[in-house]
């Protein structure tokens, strides 16, 4: 038999099996840590409420014709310039807010009677930011509406948590077909 030449300890060599559950083991818990991960940032239905559209046109045309409807259109055909991004006080043409759109905003309508401290708590999450549009939108059946390219949120409060969620996920996210392309040098002056 031999002695270890180590004194006064009691360290027992792991025997093999024993490695094989731990392994296994931690395995799991990094399987299950990257599935948590995954869900989190591209499930469609990690924010309650987001409607998702497919098949969207990214067709560039100057002569389309978009009716605003009683929601903004979440993509599809729109202009060749895009809207530069920042909070507009009037009503912006749709088809430049479509384009901002395809490179990663958030375009955040409202409808034009919400109260003013409303409107200021909205100016206040989008002043300073990049890739995010305020403004309103006459008709507006909601009275918020966030929506990125192919997705939509309609909301009765801003104050509702699933805003900030929103335009943390969908800002420059997943669903962009022209992910950092610019918000700026387009059209439109925005107001400080």
């Amino acid at each position: 038999m031999q002695q270890s030449n180590v004194i006064g300890t009691n360290a027992r060599p792991l025997n093999s099996n024993k490695i094989k559950v731990i392994g296994a083991v931690l395995s799991l818990v990094l399987l299950g840590f990257v599935i948590l991960l995954y869900l989190d940032v591209y499930s469609p239905y990690t924010i309650p409420g987001v409607v998702h559209y497919q098949a969207l046109s990214r067709t560039h045309d100057n002569t389309v014709s978009i009716t605003n409807g009683d929601l903004p259109p979440p993509g599809g055909a729109h202009f060749d310039r895009w809207q530069n991004c920042g909070i507009y006080t009037e009503p912006i043409e749709t088809g430049y807010a479509i384009h901002s759109m395809e490179h990663g905003a958030v375009w955040i309508t409202y409808q034009p009677d919400l109260p003013e401290d409303d409107i200021v708590y909205l100016q206040t999450l989008v002043r300073g930011e990049d890739y995010l549009l305020l403004s309103p939108y006459p008709g507006l059946r909601s009275p918020v509406v966030l929506t990125a390219w192919g997705v939509q949120l309609e909301l009765d409060s801003m104050r509702d948590d699933r805003v900030t969620r929103f335009i943390a996920h969908y800002r420059q996210g997943p669903t962009a077909p022209e992910l950092g392309a610019s918000c700026t040098g387009g059209v439109g002056q925005p107001h400080p």
